[in-house]
């Protein structure tokens, strides 16, 4: 049977009980931290926030992976730098070879342009003789008699025969080493002084005259040297020759130093042999021990590139072997997807340009005992830091660009997740106070249930 209650007791319990479920409902907010629980509570917000939170984890995710390429990065970066201290050894090799002279250099000596009676007769060393001698028989006398010899009023000539009436003559050198070669001309009244420093201004060989009085040839590489020296003449017009004639007559000169039959090699004391143009001159064959020394200590540290660039790799992947890196910076795909492709260069001694060395003249092989391959391994050896330095700028260029998305994604992350937080999360302050003031409601309801309670417990008394 239903209990009948009176109206007032009836609406404090109405009260009582919306004030319970209010309370209960706050309760629960601050027990789950979040005023939007379910969508029912609020759809909008509910799906948004979820959505928000859903692309936070998304590019959190992604941290990982531009964590590992930054590591990537770093590790081709430390080997770039592992190898140009390497490279900066190999140059220390080359200094040190440098450093001892080469004794293998093609040299020859030819018979002594001066004599005992000019020493004598001049008080002058046969160097010095020989040095002041002028090419060109300048004082008609016969060489054969030995007239043209120095006095102590004459520097002496080496007998050449002076143009004919009418004509200008000058004279030329030629100089082949390798691939390198040289060609000069001297006027006229050219002395043996004049040839030295001619050659010695080619950069492919170097003259002196010895104590002997002798006219000597020395290559500046291992390479054998070809060495030259003819006259030229032409016909000259007035008293002094134009630069035209002069012209003519260094052209043929020119010719006949590089010619078998028409150079004078034999003036300055040579020969033509070998059937070759000019004289030839070859290396000794020996060689430094220094040099050689240094060889292996070469060998190894270019071989330790090879090792170093292959060791430079992080979580399989290794830049310094042409691997290719992609990071990806956001969470879309296909055309709308972020990454960056960081393509790897294979590093190797002779992709560097650095290549072996030996004690012989071998293709793909330089030649410690030769000045000029010490030259052209010094070059490239500073090829190879330039062409390291350029990658190290590249990797450093993209490894801006990784830590810079990687701080931007952390803080976009946060920015997401921030924001679904204020669409979901209760303010806690707020709502423990609107709880607080419910459970005062909810007593001053209690209270009021009791008061409309006490009307009827009036009746009782009756009985």
């Amino acid at each position: 049977m239903a209990v009948s209650i009176s109206s007032g007791v009836r609406s404090a319990l109405s009260s009582l009980q919306s004030t319970a479920a209010q309370a209960q409902a706050s309760q629960f907010k601050l027990a789950t931290g979040k005023k939007v629980n379910t969508a029912v509570d609020n759809p909008v917000n509910y799906f948004t926030a979820a959505s928000l939170n859903d692309r936070s984890s998304q590019l959190s995710g992604l941290l990982d992976g531009i964590s590992n390429g930054i590591q990537t990065v770093q590790a081709a970066s430390k080997g770039i730098d592992g190898i140009t201290k390497l490279v900066n050894s190999l140059q220390s090799t080359i200094k040190q070879a440098q450093s001892d002279a080469a004794q293998n250099r093609p040299t020859k000596a030819g018979t002594a342009l001066a004599t005992a009676a000019e020493q004598a007769a001049s008080s002058k060393s046969l160097k010095d003789i020989a040095l002041d001698k002028k090419i060109v028989d300048d004082n008609g006398t016969d060489p054969v008699t030995g007239v043209n010899g120095a006095t102590a009023t004459y520097s002496g000539n080496l007998g050449v025969a002076p143009p004919a009436a009418g004509n200008v003559q000058t004279y030329a050198i030629s100089v082949v080493s390798g691939s390198n070669s040289f060609t000069a001309t001297v006027g006229p009244n050219a002395t043996v002084r004049d040839v030295v420093n001619a050659v010695n201004q080619s950069g492919v060989a170097t003259a002196f005259v010895d104590e002997k009085g002798q006219f000597n040839i020395k290559g500046m590489g291992s390479e054998k040297v070809q060495f030259g020296f003819g006259l030229g003449s032409g016909a000259q017009a007035g008293a002094n020759p134009t630069q035209a004639e002069l012209d003519v007559a260094n052209a043929a000169a020119v010719t006949n130093a590089q010619s078998a039959t028409l150079n004078a090699n034999t003036t300055l004391g040579f020969a033509v042999t070998d059937n070759s143009a000019t004289t030839s001159i070859t290396s000794s064959g020996i060689t430094s021990a220094v040099r050689s020394n240094l060889i292996d200590q070469y060998n190894d540290l270019r071989s330790k590139i090879d090792d170093l660039a292959k060791d430079s790799s992080f979580n399989g992947v290794n830049l310094l072997k042409g691997d290719r890196l992609s990071i990806q910076f956001n969470e879309k795909t296909g055309k709308n997807q972020t990454k960056l492709d960081i393509q790897g260069s294979d590093v190797t001694s002779d992709n560097l340009g650095i290549v072996k060395a030996g004690n012989t003249q071998l293709t793909g092989q330089i030649n410690f005992q030769n000045d000029a391959d010490l030259d052209k391994a010094t070059q490239a050896l500073t090829g190879a830091l330039t062409s390291l330095k350029s990658l190290s700028s590249t990797f450093g260029a993209n490894l801006s660009v990784a830590q810079a998305r990687q701080d931007f994604t952390k803080d976009m992350a946060d920015v997401l997740s921030s924001g679904a937080s204020n669409l979901v999360n209760v303010d806690a302050n707020s709502e423990a106070a609107n709880l607080l003031a419910l459970q005062t409601r909810q007593q001053l309801s209690q209270t009021a249930l009791s008061l409309s309670n006490q009307s009827e417990q009036a009746v009782l008394r009756l009985f």
